[in-house]
């Protein structure tokens, strides 16, 4: 077997290319343009095996898209690479319509061809990675299911709305076998530092403040991510074609809570004179900020046995010691790359 990884070196993808590597016996091929959220520290070590190659290029370029498939004759293509930081969303939108929109349509075509001309009986689905936040803000109460109606509120949001209806439209006209995957918030190592969790860490352990948006009472369903990369393989492996599947973790928080929380590890784990809480600061609320999301997986538990098997009390004890652990990793990301300030 054979799988493509796109957007590899990336927080999700880098997950999903370590739990297939340890796993399974597949050949692995990353698809990375290794912008500022790509880091092949992440994969590093594994670019040593035979079993994992690594191509720079952009999903965009549809030329090196359909060479590179063609060429590397997959099985399964797990379409991670995407622009994902709504705040970077707001601030300058043209990037996410490209890389969104008009990569996944690049990869979907280079697939579409290879499918058309591949040996028989030789193996083949498209699994498209993308979120809860297409379906928009929930209420105080309900929750997401794969028949929620889209209500994208981000330019972010809207991108991956419109790409996954491309998905399903390249599933239905041309019969590619495409299953759609739609997450809710993951957390874990080697997130890039401009998202809640990485960000509050790394403030926190400078002495900066803590930004919690508006009053902190939105919610968010947390996802570890080695949950969601163990979802992700089962999902293409034994989804149903043409079927969308709602990956989540059944941890709603508060923003605010998760911050709090986030402080008293780093109290308990790396203590000041001060709590951490004496941090936080509310700062003015984000456009368009959905209020809550909240995720329905019972079609995933149920059809395929999938379970997350961290809860947040447990995923976020692990990935805050992983960042006390691993600062040559985020050390060069913090100085040189992303600072934490604010953005949109």
């Amino acid at each position: 077997m054979k799988v493509i990884i796109t957007g590899g070196c990336g927080f999700i993808g880098s997950a999903l290319v370590r739990h297939v590597f340890d796993t399974t016996d597949y050949d692995i091929l990353i698809i990375d343009k290794l912008t500022y959220a790509g880091n092949i520290e992440s994969v590093r070590d594994l670019l040593t095996s035979p079993r994992v190659n690594l191509l720079q290029a952009d999903i965009c370029d549809q030329a090196t898209m359909t060479d590179a498939v063609a060429g590397f004759a997959p099985n399964l293509i797990l379409h991670l690479a995407a622009e994902s930081h709504v705040d970077r969303s707001i601030h300058g939108a043209r990037a996410f319509i490209e890389t969104n929109v008009l990569g996944t349509f690049s990869l979907l075509e280079a697939a579409r061809g290879f499918y058309a001309s591949r040996p028989d009986g030789h193996f083949f689905r498209f699994l498209h990675v993308s979120t809860d936040e297409v379906y928009g803000s929930l209420g105080p109460i309900g929750l997401f299911t794969e028949e929620t109606k889209y209500d994208p509120s981000s330019p972010y949001s809207a991108s991956k709305a419109a790409s996954d209806h491309l998905a399903i439209a390249w599933s239905r006209t041309y019969k590619l076998p495409v299953v759609v995957s739609n997450c809710s918030n993951n957390y874990g190592p080697r997130h890039f530092p401009e998202k809640l969790i990485p960000l509050i860490i790394l403030n926190a352990l400078h002495g900066k403040a803590l930004p919690v948006y508006g009053d902190g009472s939105n919610i968010r369903d947390w996802l570890y991510v080695e949950d969601h990369a163990r979802a992700l393989l089962l999902i293409a492996e034994k989804g149903e074609i043409g079927a969308t599947y709602n990956v989540g973790g059944r941890n709603e928080r508060t923003n605010l809570a998760v911050v709090e929380t986030i402080c008293d590890l780093l109290d308990e784990l790396r203590p000041k004179t001060d709590s951490h809480r004496k941090l936080i600061t509310f700062v003015r609320d984000r456009p368009g900020h959905d209020h809550r999301y909240a995720i329905d997986a019972s079609k995933l538990e149920n059809d395929l046995g999938w379970r997350a098997q961290e809860h947040f009390d447990s995923g976020i004890r692990k990935t805050v010691e992983w960042y006390l652990a691993n600062e040559a990793w985020w050390r060069p990301l913090r100085d040189k790359v992303y600072g934490g300030e604010r953005l949109g």
